[in-house]
């Protein structure tokens, strides 16, 4: 398998590169800290893309988002909604997840079942908002999930062993989640790691423009 990992330094992306190697992988690591890639700007995006050219790949992880971004944590009212906040929010989590998908869902292998998913989170789903709060987040993350399917509906077309999917991690150990876990039961990076990855070893091209928690079920839209 050959498999590429966006956002390889971070928790859930190192445990990733760590597991996937573990299974006899051969992994290309890309991240913001190590490479430059930031998916908000998008020449970095274009040209690590540029330089894989060539390759294909089987397997295809982003997991860059941000919860807090520049010291803006997510809100408790409508009242703490912040323009500047709320357009960081969607440069990361749901423009720059687009700009992923443009330039490194080409790498996906054509001859064969390749999959591509992106880290989301279940409070990206509509249906499942019963709490209320988080509205950046909340909808940056519901933006993500959108262009996935959009996306998705684009890749049978284009390429038809392709499965892109919205991946919800669980809530994991790491500082992302570190003042906000407390009162919800955390897994470790290396737990959702080996999730994600049984749930994607799951997946077929019917599944393309999906959304699935890190159990292996659907998550609603």
């Amino acid at each position: 398998m050959r498999a590429l990992v966006l956002g390889a330094s971070g928790g859930i992306g190192a445990a990733l590169v760590a597991r996937l190697r573990g299974q006899g992988a051969s992994v290309t690591a890309l991240s913001r800290s190590g490479d430059g890639l930031d998916l908000t700007q998008a020449d970095t995006v274009a040209d690590h893309a540029a330089r894989l050219q060539g390759q294909d790949f089987d397997l295809i992880v982003n997991t860059i988002g941000a919860l807090v971004i520049d010291g803006h944590g997510p809100e408790k009212t409508m009242d703490a909604v912040d323009p500047q906040a709320m357009a960081r929010q969607f440069a990361l989590n749901a423009t720059g997840v687009a700009l992923a998908i443009r330039h490194f869902a080409p790498l996906l292998a054509r001859d064969r079942r390749s999959v591509m998913g992106s880290l989301s989170a279940r409070v990206g789903s509509i249906g499942d908002n019963d709490l209320g709060g988080w509205v950046a987040y909340r909808a940056a993350k519901a933006a993500q999930n959108q262009i996935i399917r959009t996306a998705a509906i684009e890749y049978r077309r284009r390429n038809r062993h392709a499965v892109l999917v919205a991946l919800h991690p669980g809530t994991v150990e790491t500082p992302l989640t570190a003042k906000y876990a407390a009162r919800y039961p955390t897994i470790t990076p290396e737990r959702s790691a080996g999730a994600l990855l049984e749930v994607i070893a799951g997946l077929t091209p019917e599944d393309s423009g999906s959304f699935w928690d890190w159990k292996g079920a659907r998550v609603p839209w």
